[in-house]
């Protein structure tokens, strides 16, 4: 996830505090919402920093948005075109969707860390709106492996994979705002980026993990290949923690995108490594 630009999220003039009742939480869905999608938003939720950093809760929750506008364009482009066309039409409506916010992160992630040889000019680049080789590279590399994943799989397979790939990747963003520090002294997702309260990750938990409990109970995929889709993906943001701490001291919003990126495309490859076809070759 990218450094936000000021025209993702245009606050609206904020309404005066309310209570912490359902209005209060439907408020920070929407905050989280207008944040990381481009869905626009009712005028009357306004905006508030604070609120932007409690809205961190629901980032998993835009992923079952996400995965559900994926899925349902790979379903009605699947009725007219081949099984490749419709899921290259589904991962074009996931980034329009997103306006490549997470992409852009993962780009200026690879740029930093591969062209940067100390903290500060890693900083540097990162912040950077251009890319350079070491992003377009990576993020060419990101995209087309996702896109060959995706299609050796069944239809089926396919959307348990968005189903739970999308809110799965981004728990596990919110992981590192939980555990790590924000490095940068000032910047456009410092609101975002405090410390989670303990309760604020429970329910992050349990939007983004309770979609791999749906997909099992409905037999779309086996437990299998869940669990090694889901321990890939871990293991692939526990890697990226360990670097950014060791190379930036903490985490910035490009970060968390490039988290949101890599353990996506991991559980893909967690899954697919598992079935029966390819096993056998």
């Amino acid at each position: 996830m990218t450094e936000p630009s000021s025209d993702r999220a245009a606050p609206a003039p904020a309404p005066a505090a309310d209570s912490r009742g359902a209005l209060h939480q439907l408020r920070l869905f929407f905050i989280a919402l207008q944040f990381f999608t481009r869905l626009p938003v009712p005028r009357w939720v306004g905006f508030q920093p604070e609120w932007l950093q409690r809205s961190t809760r629901y980032f998993p929750l835009t992923g079952w948005i996400v995965a559900w506008a994926a899925a349902l364009v790979y379903v009605l482009a699947a009725q007219f075109w081949p099984h490749a066309v419709a899921l290259l039409l589904s991962t074009a409506a996931g980034i329009w969707l997103t306006g490549a916010f997470h992409e852009d992160g993962f780009a200026d992630v690879c740029d930093g860390l591969g062209g940067g040889a100390t903290r500060e000019r890693a900083l540097e680049i990162m912040r950077d709106s251009r890319v350079g080789a070491y992003g377009a590279i990576g993020i060419a590399l990101l995209l087309a492996a996702k896109m060959i994943a995706l299609n050796a799989m069944l239809p089926f397979q396919l959307l348990a994979a968005l189903g739970i790939a999308h809110p799965l990747s981004r728990w596990l963003a919110t992981c590192l705002i939980w555990r790590l520090d924000y490095v940068r002294e000032e910047g456009k997702a410092k609101p975002l980026a405090q410390h989670m309260g303990h309760g604020e990750f429970l329910l992050a938990s349990c939007f983004g993990l309770a979609p791999i409990v749906g997909v099992i109970c409905l037999g779309m995929m086996s437990w299998q290949r869940v669990v090694a889709g889901v321990v890939l993906a871990a293991l692939a943001a526990a890697w990226l923690a360990r670097r950014f701490v060791r190379r930036l001291g903490g985490y910035t919003g490009d970060c968390l995108g490039a988290v949101q990126q890599l353990s996506e495309l991991a559980f893909y490859l967690g899954a697919l490594a598992t079935m029966p076809a390819f096993l056998a070759a």
